[in-house]
């Protein structure tokens, strides 16, 4: 137990999930009992006013119940309370209560009772004023020097100083170069009022100017022919401190010198009167609130400053003299005499915990026990350190934090996919133009080991693939509980999906509040965004998938798509897709090849994707370890050139659409502000047909808008569309070369490195920049290319031919042997597996085969580049 904390007097803490700032705190003789003791009043943005007469039995007692002297709720949040001499006709204090739009000042009295806890207390409204602007803070004092008396100041949110002379409103005031509210205090020495602008200066205002500068509450026309009856606002004096500041306090003790303490977000200032800096403290922390108050030493000034790390600090000027352990970050601190006992520290956080401490260092009963002597075992301690080395050793080798399976242990997510489709579609809002859009139900399950705190469930499906609901959260989940959602998964574009996968993710606290996270992944079928059909015979892309195994028939294999009637004879089968494209499988009846065919190269990919996946499940149920699936065609290469380019020009189109929307949109405001001024202008002049251009341009900045609209959705369609063929590209090139898993992993994150495309970054520039790092490295044809360096910023290329040419120059050194990795010695690896590396190409060759019209390049298995001249 440490001596520096603030020792717990009295505390409570108010009402539940109430929010309390700055202004919400004040101590006084509220109910003018004479006695001296000061009462704590509370102000909360719910509304609820609350007086507390604190007088525990002992230190660190329980709030007892005749501690509360009122508790009222009003119908609008507080933002300040505060207690003066604002009721005419009296000296007595009252409560003035600061609204948002109102400004309410009571009269506290209390009636005594009977009993011990028999006091009874209420408040009494005296007036009201209702303000025309929202209020941000006030403050009050005997403005012009009046006596017995406090006139009361509001800053609105706009720069407005409204002052009200007790019941009666008597001007408004506007600060010049107002930008946003500061902090406002009045010093009755010089009688002006002392607030901190926008422009992080502190400004002084003196009360007779603003008296007798112009009313703000007169007309804008009318104002400049009244300048000669008022004067302009002028400010008394401004200081630059560099920083926006927190509070200001004006304070002068014991007939003393008068000073200015403004508390910074950094700096601690003390200013004269007239503005000159008496002493200033940099501050090493970030503060949340001051108070100065009488110091015992002649000349001096205590200050409390409490701070965002729970610590409060006093100050003798500038020499800190204690520091104290607050249990909370204060929002308000105040000083206070309670029973006899003087300087009680009051201090309110912004979650209502409202505490009153003393400074002391009441000694701790705590002593330490005196530890056993015993003589040391060396053996056993030596025996211990070895179990003890054995144990890291074995917990070093997971290279994690937490092994693995601990993890796993502690909350599961499991996602399982109804097996047939809804019988009610829950598709939402699908723009897919086919009749009816089905949906399929996926079921989450997550299940708690331990106790998980405010656990989260996020679902993601990729694009144009859609939820009916993607986020989740829950209550929190205690040990060996579980919560189970369901939703659905439909298709909401109108193209098909590259991928067929969703992903579960649940992220949650343990209970020493270290986040954590579990997810899932799950398949849906094809089913989803396809139907059967009948087969077609004609098409304009083919492929052809080889394997070692005889042909099966798609009754086995497509259950779900083959008509049972048709027995082992049906060998092709047609697939719709719900965006109006076919495409047909075809199976070989005298060899073990199956065909894929579709008009468009994209619907190829989740087809063969399909029969890969449904072959290989086959042959390992029948305990076939040696089923492989091979490609022997040609990559083709030039029909996905054609979804770059059409990709590509949609950029550029949407790069030139944004460069005309702002051309538009600059001609736009010109006109405008021409308008502007013409109608501002007292003498009307014509408008010379600006209003027509005006309407002429607001139209073409609207269909300008709707191009770049329709061009960003038929940019999402390409963009899904080379995903599509991207994932087919990257299939028949780890068949066609039988690439391992981890060369198809660099193949997959070389040609998809991008999730979503935008402007800023695009697929293009970043497959241009993998493709060419892979070709200076583990595929390079020599040590030159090796040194060649890659530019490190990423920027949209003016055209494809680059990336073109380095796509089909990566094809050709894979068909030279060249194999991917990305250690630092593959090309030493590669030159022991290769004799002689790869073989140079010319480069003129390359170009000549890229640039051909009407050409393909294929690559075949045996490494050699053919030419094909497409029909007419």
């Amino acid at each position: 137990m440490s001596l520096f904390k603030a020792r717990d007097w009295w505390s409570t803490i108010l009402g539940e999930k109430e929010e309390f700032d700055q202004g919400c705190l004040c101590v006084a003789d509220v109910d003018n009992s004479g006695s001296g003791q000061d009462k704590v009043i509370v102000g909360s943005y719910k509304g609820y006013l609350r007086i507390f007469n604190p007088h525990p039995v002992k230190p660190g007692d329980e709030v007892q119940p005749e501690d509360l002297l009122l508790e009222v709720q009003l119908r609008e949040p507080i933002l300040q309370v505060e207690v003066g001499k604002f009721v005419s006709g009296t000296e007595g204090l009252h409560l003035a209560v600061l609204h948002c739009r109102k400004l309410c000042v009571y009269a506290v009295s209390g009636t005594q009772g009977n009993v011990e806890h028999g006091n009874q207390y209420q408040i009494k409204l005296m007036y009201e004023h209702n303000l025309q602007r929202t209020a941000c803070n006030m403050t009050y004092g005997p403005f012009g020097g009046v006596k017995g008396r406090d006139l009361i100041c509001i800053q609105s949110m706009d720069g407005m100083l409204m002052l009200f002379e007790q019941e009666s409103y008597a001007f408004g005031r506007f600060l010049p170069g107002f930008l946003l509210p500061g902090p406002l205090a009045y010093s009755s020495r010089t009688d002006s009022f002392i607030t901190v602008s926008s422009c992080q200066q502190v400004e002084s205002y003196k009360y007779q100017v603003l008296a007798f500068a112009t009313d703000a509450d007169e007309r804008q026309d009318t104002e400049q022919q009244k300048l000669s009856s008022g004067k302009r606002l002028a400010v008394d004096w401004v200081l630059n401190i560099g920083e926006q500041a927190l509070d200001i306090c004006v304070v002068s003790f014991n007939q003393g010198v008068s000073s200015v303490f403004v508390l910074g977000e950094r700096n601690f200032f003390c200013l004269k009167d007239n503005g000159q800096i008496r002493f200033m403290k940099k501050l090493d922390y970030s503060p949340s609130c001051f108070i100065p108050y009488c110091s015992v030493q002649e000349g001096t000034i205590n200050t409390l400053i409490a701070n965002h790390s729970k610590m409060l600090n006093v100050y003798q000027d500038v020499t800190l003299k204690w520091a104290t352990q607050l249990p909370y970050i204060p929002v308000s601190v105040k000083v206070a005499n309670f029973q006899d006992l003087k300087g009680v520290i009051v201090t309110l956080s912004d979650d209502g915990h409202l505490q009153c401490s003393y400074l002391g260092t009441d000694p701790s009963l705590f002593q330490a026990p005196k530890v056993d002597s015993r003589e040391i075992n060396y053996e056993e301690m030596n025996a211990e350190m070895k179990e003890l080395q054995k144990i890291i050793r074995e917990a070093t080798k997971t290279q994690d934090v937490l092994p693995e399976s601990e993890k796993q242990r502690d909350v599961t997510v499991t996602a399982e996919v109804s097996p047939d489709l809804d019988e009610e579609s829950q598709a939402i809002d699908s723009e897919v133009k086919a009749g009816a859009v089905p949906s399929i139900t996926v079921k989450i399950t997550i299940q708690s080991r331990v106790a998980a705190q405010k656990p989260s469930l996020a679902v993601c499906v990729q694009a144009p693939l859609a939820v009916t609901c993607d986020q989740f959260v829950f209550d929190d989940l205690e040990p060996g509980s579980s919560e189970t959602v369901v939703l659905s998964v439909f298709l909401k574009e109108n193209c098909s999906p590259s991928e067929l996968e969703g992903t579960c993710m649940v992220s949650y606290n343990i209970l020493t509040g270290i986040p954590r996270v579990a997810q899932c992944n799950f398949s849906l079928p094809l089913k989803l965004i396809c139907f059967p059909a009948q087969p077609s015979k004609a098409a304009n892309h083919k492929l052809t998938i080889d394997t070692n195994k005889p042909p099966i028939s798609f009754v086995t294999i497509f259950p779900d798509f083959v008509d049972p009637s048709e027995g082992d004879q049906a060998n092709a089968l047609g697939f719709q897709f719900l965006t109006g494209s076919k495409t047909t499988l075809l199976a070989s009846k005298t060899s073990q090849r199956y065909r894929i065919q579709s008009d468009q190269l994209e619907d190829l990919w989740l087809v063969t994707k399909e029969l890969i996946h449904r072959l290989e499940v086959h042959f390992k149920k029948q305990n076939c370890k040696d089923f492989a699936c091979t490609f022997s065609g040609s990559i083709p290469l030039q029909e996905y050139f054609e979804l770059i380019d059409r990709h590509f020009e949609l950029r550029l189109n949407a790069e030139k659409f944004q460069e005309l929307l702002s051309e538009r949109a600059v001609q736009f405001r010109a006109i405008e502000r021409r308008l502007l001024t013409r109608f501002k202008d007292k003498t009307p002049a014509p408008l010379q047909h600006l209003d027509t251009l005006l309407e002429g341009t607001f139209r073409e900045v609207i269909a300008l808008a709707d191009a770049a609209e329709e061009n960003q959705a038929n940019m999402f369609q390409a963009f899904a569309k080379l995903k599509s063929a991207t994932h087919l590209v990257i299939t028949l090139i780890s068949l066609w070369q039988k690439l391992s898993t981890d060369q198809v992993a660099i193949l997959e994150a070389t040609f998809l490195p991008l999730a979503e495309d935008t402007q800023e970054l695009g697929w293009e520039e970043t497959v241009d920049a993998a493709v060419s790092y892979l070709l200076r490295t583990c595929l390079s044809k020599s040590s030159k290319e090796q040194a060649l360096t890659l530019s490190s910023q990423l920027s949209m290329p003016k055209d494809t031919s680059r990336l073109k040419k380095n796509i089909t120059l990566f094809c050709d050194r894979l068909a030279k042997g060249g194999r991917l990795s990305l250690s630092t010695d593959s090309a030493t690896q590669q030159a022991a597996v290769m004799p002689g590396g790869c073989a140079t190409i010319p480069e003129s060759d390359l170009e000549e085969r890229t640039i051909i019209p009407g050409s393909t390049a294929m690559f075949s298995s045996n490494g050699q580049i053919k030419k094909q001249k497409s029909k007419p």
